[in-house]
């Protein structure tokens, strides 16, 4: 399902979760290496992490060995989808895994860095159109605040199974319990504010990070989905809500 893009420069994201198929789990998670010499060399990739997953809808201390994710950053929307519908590397995915799903996106504002990097910059000039929104929150924590971390944090992931407005989420991260993200799509911006500002889980979290000084590095980036492809557990999460713009 696609949606008109705005037509100012921002910088094209992409969001894709890979199925891994069963008796091909070796080779799911072998690919969090193999797969890195292969996309470090892709024309146009500007930025790329390879992300393991969790069980439930933020972050969480059991992995899943079924769910693997690619974030990406491109100089253009002609490199994705070269790499998308004609790249060896997909295609080498599509063999072992029984589903992938891909979103679009441009970034709306992006706050903090990523191994010292911007990735998601330059953002759209408007702060907000009406629709979905997609949130990024990734941090790399300090290992003195682990612990407190892992004590807090996995009772507000599980708030968001409650979650009012929220079409998706899922946690991941590129180092199990230390680089954690988590990938949320929101109806609209409201759902998603209230999620963040009235849960009492959130906002408890919220200050111990800063009183604690949980992390060493962390981001916090909103998208505009543009558009969203295949399926994440055996439909498209956007489908529905993408179609309304298009009325």
């Amino acid at each position: 399902m696609q949606v008109p893009a705005s037509p100012l420069t921002a910088r094209l994201t992409t969001f894709t979760l890979f199925g891994i198929r069963s008796g091909h789990l070796r080779w799911g998670l072998a690919q969090m290496g193999t797969s890195v010499p292969k996309l470090s060399q892709l024309p146009g990739l500007q930025f790329f992490k390879l992300l393991g997953s969790g069980h439930g809808k933020g972050f969480s201390l059991k992995p899943n060995f079924r769910r693997y994710g690619l974030l990406c950053t491109w100089e253009t929307e002609e490199a994705a989808d070269n790499f998308f519908r004609h790249g060896d590397l997909l295609e080498e995915y599509r063999q072992h895994t029984h589903e992938i799903w891909t979103v679009k996106l441009h970034p709306y504002q992006s706050h903090g860095q990523w191994d010292g990097k911007e990735p998601f910059s330059p953002a759209l000039a408007e702060k907000h159109l009406p629709g979905p929104v997609a949130v990024l929150t990734r941090a790399s924590i300090n290992w003195r605040a682990l612990p407190s971390f892992w004590r807090f944090v996995p009772q507000t992931s599980r708030s968001l199974e409650q979650a009012k407005g929220l079409l998706c989420s899922i946690g991941v991260g590129e180092l199990p319990l230390v680089r954690q993200a988590t990938f949320s799509v929101w109806e609209t911006e409201d759902a998603m504010k209230a999620y963040a500002y009235q849960n009492e889980h959130h906002q408890e979290v919220m200050r111990r990070t800063r009183a604690e000084n949980w992390y060493k590095e962390e981001l916090f980036a909103r998208f505009k989905p543009l558009n969203s492809q295949g399926t994440w557990g055996g439909r498209d999460p956007l489908q529905q809500v993408l179609a309304q713009q298009l009325r």
